[in-house]
Formats: C-alpha cells, sequence, structure tokens
C-alpha cells in the first residue's frame, strides 16, 4: 500500500491529468473537522428545539390542551431536520466550495469528477445520502484502505475522487512565448480568474508541456476547445486583437500564477 497513491485522468480535452489521491489520513482529518463543526451545529439546534418543547409544552399545559399528538410530530419532526442537517452539510459546501467543505480545506483535498472535473449537485448528494453507509461499521475505511482509487461506497455511486489540492509548478518547466507576459497582465485587467481552480491550471500546464508531442491537427483542435471553454470560464467577452488560442492559453497560464502569488491586501 502506498502513502501516495497517484492517477492518470484523462480530460474530455483529450488531455492527461496527474492527481494524487487525498489519502485515508487526510480524509480522516478533514471528516474529523467536518464532524465537529456539524456536531456543534446540531447541539446548538438541539438544545433550540428542547427550549421551544418545553415552553410549548407548558403554555398548552396552561390552556389545558392534551399534547400528545402533538408531541410525537414534534419528535418526527426534529428527526426529519436533523437528517436534513446531516446531509445538507456537506451537500451545500461541497456544491458551493467546488468539492470542499471546511475540513476538506483545512487538509487541502477536494472531491473531484473521475473526468477531473468540479462535481455537482447530484453528486455531492448521492455522496451524502450515502455517508451514513460508509460509517457504518467503518465500511467506507475499509473500502479507501483497500481500493486502488481509494474509494468509499459514496465515491463509487457518485463517480468521484478525492484528490490533494494540485499545486502550481514554477513556469520555468513550460516553454512560453515572449508575447505571452503582456497579455497574461492585460488579462489580469479584464478577466476573473476567481472561477478557474488548480485543476483547470493543471489541465493548461498538461497541454503546454505536450503539445509539442502532437500533431498539428490534434494541437489545433485541443487548443480552441481549451481556450473557449477558459474564455467563458474567466468571464472573458472578447480576446484582444491577433491573439491565437496557444498563446491565450500560455497568458492564462501566467496570469493565474501571478493572481495566486499576489500578496493579500
Amino acid at each position: 500500500m502506498h502513502f501516495f497513491n497517484r492517477v492518470t485522468l484523462s480530460t474530455p480535452e483529450s488531455v492527461e491529468l496527474e492527481l494524487t489521491l487525498a489519502g485515508i489520513g487526510n480524509r480522516a482529518l478533514a471528516l474529523m473537522i467536518d464532524y465537529l463543526i456539524w456536531g456543534s451545529a446540531l447541539f446548538i439546534f438541539w438544545m433550540a428545539w428542547l427550549f421551544f418543547f418545553t415552553q410549548l409544552g407548558q403554555y398548552l399545559d396552561k390552556l389545558g390542551i392534551n399534547y400528545n399528538n402533538i408531541s410525537n410530530w414534534l419528535v418526527a419532526i426534529l428527526f426529519l431536520i436533523t437528517f436534513v442537517i446531516w446531509v445538507g452539510y456537506f451537500v451545500c459546501f461541497e456544491t458551493l466550495w467546488q468539492g470542499q467543505t471546511p475540513g476538506k480545506r483545512v487538509a487541502k483535498i477536494r472531491v473531484v469528477r473521475d473526468d477531473g472535473r468540479p462535481i455537482t449537485l447530484a453528486q455531492a448528494a448521492l455522496r451524502a445520502l450515502l455517508r451514513p453507509i460508509d460509517d457504518t461499521f467503518f465500511i467506507g475505511f475499509f473500502f479507501i484502505v483497500l481500493g486502488q482509487r481509494e474509494k468509499r461506497i459514496g465515491d463509487w455511486v457518485a463517480g468521484t475522487l478525492v484528490i490533494q489540492e494540485t499545486r502550481p509548478i514554477h513556469k520555468a518547466t513550460v516553454l512560453l512565448s515572449e508575447k505571452a507576459q503582456p497579455l497574461a497582465e492585460a488579462l489580469l485587467q479584464i478577466a476573473n480568474f476567481s472561477p478557474m481552480l488548480p485543476d483547470d491550471f493543471a489541465v493548461i500546464r498538461e497541454y503546454l508541456q505536450r503539445r509539442s508531442l502532437m500533431s498539428a491537427k490534434a494541437k489545433s483542435e485541443v487548443s480552441l476547445k481549451l481556450a473557449r471553454q477558459l474564455k467563458e470560464l474567466i468571464v472573458l467577452e472578447q480576446l484582444p486583437a491577433e491573439m491565437t488560442a496557444d498563446l491565450f492559453l500560455e497568458a492564462v497560464y501566467l496570469a493565474y500564477q501571478q493572481q495566486e502569488n499576489r500578496p493579500e491586501s
């Protein structure tokens, strides 16, 4: 068993992407943090519900109303809301934070689809709904430890992987044209790079590293497809004049690195 298990994915853009799986240690740390936050929120809710239940009972007693049937309904509602909080915590965070919860963010891991793309609401919901089964008798733990892709049952059903955050490598390992730098600076002024994930950066990097090995036709098709998708992702209405798809990808590559390395104000 390897401590750092890596997988190679083929993206829809025909680019191979090598990712490091999160590992049982990182996932356990993330889950412990998430359960601590979730448990605290649930405890506060139960205390508030108990206060409400007590006050309601006292009020109905004063009115001389038999509230046994109401009590049964309130208990049923309590369990229903508890389940919604259980599932909703993971679904909301993993959907809004693109595969991360507070625990996963601390552990620097992320849930992605089997093709390396961000998960959707449906996949986050499937993972959350099957979590109780994975937690029963540590079934999920054994699936993660014994499986080659470190998937629990929820991951197999949803078609997801849990990976370590991709860290950008130094730009010197990629050959870039001289025009890329000024165009990167221009893109930083007119585009929004906040929706761009480290995995998106990794796809660009892989293409720039491998393009010299591609045929002219394959290079043209892949670069155009990537450029169109990135143009929409970074909310860019129009490309600067005389910019080729390759040059655009080089500029995005540099701009993303500069964005990540900017000191926080």
